[in-house]
């Protein structure tokens, strides 16, 4: 049995929506997510899509009254004015779609903006539109969020209630005996590696190479790119392995690493709910993530490093200035490691 690929998978899946919401969406929205499709992921023009039908049904509802969605056409989009781009993200702090209330953040009003922007420059740069306006609308003011991640002792103690289960409720008591291994072996990847929820639910078991403790990811934009890990990492993975070997219920041709209780790969939230259960008990005051493991290792890395292009190249980073915006506190250790090196007078021992 042919083994599966949970990425082309998942593309086909994102792909299938797509097409289903550009039958929501102008004719020539086809045209601009063909045109592209070679320098953006399935997953960005999935977004795009999404954000593109609420563009559009803002505007049958304001501006273009008379027409449906399908109605607008390419001549349209030169009448669309810097003001109307404007009211667009304004409308956006309370607005209702489909029978639901939105409220987007300044965050989720300058992602709807990109995809806008990219819209209108696509046709403006094939000279089928004669006006960009939406080049002249600045993006929303995004304020840094507050830094959240675990600190050293919290880190040893999740992997200890992981462990142990101590803390966890009668019903997840139930369950952990089948599943503390796997636990420990995911919350270890997270915070031994930085990995991505997504690239760690694509995880596959030939993903693994123990001989030089290495795994093959697929990162943002499809490239793939190989990560090392630790001989602690590789202790909690090859225990999890040895045990999955053994379980004979496992159906063939799974190849996934990570398996449910129904022996299914697991899904994104259900690797979320996890690592919230056991933050809870060790961090009850933190709303701590699997972003926010990635976070905490990610400063780790830096605090052991000192080197913030090391740390970036590691998580994926393509611009070191995302780096140094998630991770406040490397900021803060830099001027503390430098508060005392520039001196303002001479000991007198040096003076002697």
């Amino acid at each position: 049995m042919a083994k599966k690929n949970y990425y082309l998978e998942r593309d086909n899946k994102n792909l299938n929506r797509i097409y289903d919401l550009l039958d929501e969406l102008p004719p020539f929205a086809e045209d601009y997510f063909r045109g592209i499709e070679q320098r953006t992921s399935v997953e960005t023009r999935l977004k795009y899509a999404y954000d593109l039908r609420i563009f559009f049904d803002f505007l049958v509802k304001n501006r273009f009254r008379c027409k449906e969605i399908r109605d607008i056409t390419l001549e349209d989009l030169n009448d669309i004015s810097e003001t109307d781009i404007e009211i667009f993200l304004s409308r956006l702090s309370l607005y209702s779609f489909n029978g639901k209330t939105l409220r987007c953040n300044e965050r989720a009003k300058a992602r709807k903006l990109s995809a806008v922007r990219s819209l209108f420059r696509y046709f403006f740069n094939k000279s089928l539109i004669d006006v960009d306006n939406t080049a002249k609308v600045p993006t929303p003011k995004l304020h840094d969020k507050e830094i959240i991640r675990l600190e050293t002792d919290e880190v040893s103690s999740i992997l200890s209630t992981a462990e142990s289960g101590q803390g966890l409720s009668k019903h997840a008591e139930g369950y952990h005996k089948r599943t503390h291994t796997r636990d420990i072996a995911i919350l270890t990847l997270f915070l031994g590696t930085g990995i991505r929820i997504s690239e760690l639910v694509g995880l596959n078991d030939e993903s693994i190479d123990f001989s030089n403790n290495s795994f093959v990811v697929q990162r943002k934009g499809g490239n793939k790119a190989i990560l090392y890990f630790s001989e602690e990492v590789a202790v909690a993975l090859k225990r999890y392995m040895e045990q999955k070997a053994e379980d004979n219920k496992i159906p063939q041709g799974e190849n996934a690493l990570f398996l449910s209780m129904q022996y299914r790969r697991m899904t994104v939230r259900a690797i979320e709910l996890l690592v919230k259960k056991y933050a809870k008990i060790v961090s009850p005051l933190k709303k701590i993530t699997p972003h926010k493991l990635r976070s905490t290792y990610g400063t780790m890395l830096y605090q052991e490093t000192g080197d913030i292009y090391i740390v970036a190249d590691v998580l994926g980073h393509r611009d070191v200035n995302t780096t140094k915006k998630h991770y406040a506190a490397i900021t803060d250790e830099n001027r503390r490691r430098v508060a005392g090196k520039v001196k303002l007078r001479p000991n007198e021992d040096e003076d002697s």
